[in-house]
């Protein structure tokens, strides 16, 4: 027996003992990975090549590996919280080089990146007028600036005539009730995003047939002349079998460009029962400029920014990697890894494809750390150190029975 196998028994007990204060230390680390310790035996090498009655030397560490299990996950609230479903690292940008965590707490700085508790940006693929792009990640931020207005082109309104209104003998007039049986306004918009009212009256002008008159901003459209001429079936339908559709142009005073609205009265939903005039809805495509008022993050990694205008736009989407072997990603700290030539070249992609996981805002995952089980862990090391040590003992008093030899 010799003091070498002790001796490297006791650092071998030391440093697994360190290696489960340090799992205890990070039970409460967002992301963190349980990291075990994996031990090997030693054996001196026989000059003759003979293993027949080789005494091991003593022991080594031969691995500390994290286990890249999933963590349970918690909900927060904030949606920049990101949790991440399955496999898959964020990716950080740290001072020009890539590094990959599981830690999705995330905050906007003062230029609006999205960034991670030590202010290292998030990577993604950028968005361009909604779309994202194909372009490789880059730091995602949140523009702040407004969405552009888009002029109205196309309208439609669903509607029920009343069959039994009254038929209208005299010529129409917008500011006189008495030359229309029913009306109804909608909001256009121009180039500029400025808002028009556009308003439509329909008067009853022999059995089944109506004539559609329109103003626009108070203004009547062409002079007052009938934009369309309706004629419904004994069904209720309108008997041309086709929608109807009329091409409106007009002037704005706002400085915009002139506008051209396709109005439609689709086929399948115009209709003339015998119950009162009722719009069913009321459709068009254009919008006025609007404010980022609020985003949210998909499963698959898009952020949606939502405008003060009703409108959605993407403004990104958050880009996961995943590697052939986890865990051998070389730890750095600070909740990161690097790649290494043990993990592999990382397989970048969009969350939920491939092997990739999905993400979940408003959430964060856990520690993979057992307290319980650490513990345990715990003892049992220290049981073994505690043998070691009896080990160094023992030789001692050998060494000191042959020193007393006479």
């Amino acid at each position: 027996m010799g003091f070498a196998q002790a001796l490297s028994g006791l650092n071998a007990a030391s440093q697994n003992l360190d290696n489960i204060g340090n799992n205890i230390a990070n039970a409460s680390t967002i992301g963190f990975k349980e990291v075990s310790m994996e031990f090997a035996d030693v054996y001196a090498t026989s000059l003759w090549g003979s293993t027949a009655n080789q005494i091991g030397i003593g022991v080594q560490v031969a691995a500390v590996t994290p286990q890249f299990t999933q963590g349970n996950i918690t909900t927060t609230g904030n949606p920049l919280d990101i949790a991440i479903n399955g496999n898959g690292f964020f990716q950080i940008q740290n001072q020009g080089i890539t590094t990959y965590s599981r830690d999705g707490e995330f905050s906007l700085n003062a230029n609006g990146e999205i960034v991670n508790s030590a202010g290292l940006p998030l990577l993604g693929y950028p968005a361009n007028a909604g779309t994202i792009t194909s372009a490789p990640p880059a730091p995602m931020s949140l523009s702040q600036a407004p969405v552009p207005p888009s002029a109205t082109t196309t309208a439609g309104i669903s509607l029920n005539l009343n069959s039994s209104d009254a038929t209208i003998a005299v010529p129409f007039n917008m500011a006189d009730p008495t030359t229309y049986n029913s009306s109804t306004s909608m909001t256009v918009y121009d180039s500029l995003g400025d808002a028009h009212t556009l308003s439509m009256y329909f008067a009853k002008t022999a059995a089944d047939t109506w004539n559609v008159y329109a103003s626009v901003d108070g203004t009547v459209y062409n002079g007052g002349a009938a934009l369309e001429t309706l004629t419904f079936n004994s069904s209720g339908q309108l008997s041309t079998g086709v929608s109807a559709t009329q091409a409106l142009a007009f002037n704005v005073t706002t400085g915009a460009a002139p506008m051209n609205v396709a109005l439609t009265l689709p086929y399948a939903s115009t209709s003339q029962y015998g119950s009162a005039f009722a719009v069913s809805s009321n459709t068009q495509n254009g919008y006025a400029t609007g404010q980022l008022s609020g985003f949210s993050i998909g499963t698959n990694g898009t952020i949606s920014g939502q405008y003060t205008n009703g409108q959605t736009l993407a403004l990104g989407q958050i880009a996961l990697a995943n590697f052939a072997n986890p865990q051998g990603l070389l730890a750095l700290g600070g909740n990161q890894f690097a790649q290494s030539q043990a993990s592999g070249a990382p397989i970048v992609g969009a969350p939920g494809s491939g092997s990739l996981g999905s993400v979940q805002s408003g959430a964060l995952e856990s520690s993979t750390v057992n307290i319980t089980t650490e513990l345990v862990n715990m003892i049992t090391a220290q049981r073994a150190y505690q043998a070691n040590a009896e080990t160094v003992k023992t030789e001692d008093q050998v060494q000191q029975t042959l020193m007393n030899l006479r």
